[in-house]
C-alpha cells in the first residue's frame, strides 16, 4: 500500500473549519481541564478558610503592588499553568476577592511567568539546556513578572 499524504486545500473555507477543529480540541484537552482544576483548588481553597489565610500572610507582600493578599494564589497557579492562573483570578474576581484594577495588575504576570513548571520539561529538556541554566530562567520570568505588576500598578495612577 503506497503512502498516502492528506490533499492540501487552499479554500479558506476548509482552511478555517481545519483551523476552527484544531482550536476546539486544543480548548477542550488543554485549557479547559486547566481553567476547571483552578476554580475547584479556589473553591476548595475558599471552603476550608485557607484562602483568607493566604491572604492575611501574604497581604504585607501584595501590598507593595497594590493588590489583596489573596493575589498570591493566582501568581501561585500561573507558575504551574497560565489557564490555571487565568481560571483563579476569575473565580476571585466572581467572589469580589479581586477587582477590575487587581487583574489588570496581574494579568502580565501570568503570562510572563505563567506555565513555568510545564515548560521546564517540555521546553528546557528538549532544548538541551543544560540545568544549571534553568533556576536563572525561571528567576528572569519571575522578575520580569514583578516588573511588569510594577509597571501595571503605576498605569493604573494616571
Amino acid at each position: 500500500m503506497s503512502n498516502q499524504t492528506k490533499k492540501e486545500t487552499n479554500n479558506p473555507f476548509d482552511i478555517f473549519i481545519i483551523g476552527a477543529r484544531k482550536g476546539f480540541n486544543i480548548a477542550i484537552n488543554n485549557l479547559l481541564p486547566n481553567v476547571l482544576m483552578a476554580y475547584v483548588i479556589a473553591q476548595i481553597l475558599n471552603l476550608l478558610g485557607l484562602m483568607d489565610v493566604l491572604g492575611i500572610i501574604f497581604s504585607p507582600v501584595m501590598s507593595v503592588f497594590s493588590l489583596p493578599g489573596v493575589a498570591i494564589t493566582v501568581l501561585l497557579t500561573a507558575w504551574l499553568s497560565a489557564s490555571a492562573g487565568t481560571g483563579v483570578a476569575v473565580s476571585l474576581f466572581a467572589h469580589q476577592q479581586l477587582g477590575i484594577q487587581d487583574i489588570t495588575i496581574l494579568a502580565p504576570a501570568i503570562f510572563l511567568m505563567g506555565s513555568q513548571l510545564q515548560y521546564m520539561g517540555r521546553l528546557l529538556g528538549v532544548a538541551d539546556v543544560p540545568k544549571r541554566y534553568w533556576p536563572l530562567l525561571m528567576l528572569t520570568s519571575i522578575l520580569n513578572a514583578i516588573i511588569a505588576m510594577f509597571v501595571m500598578r503605576l498605569i493604573i495612577q494616571f
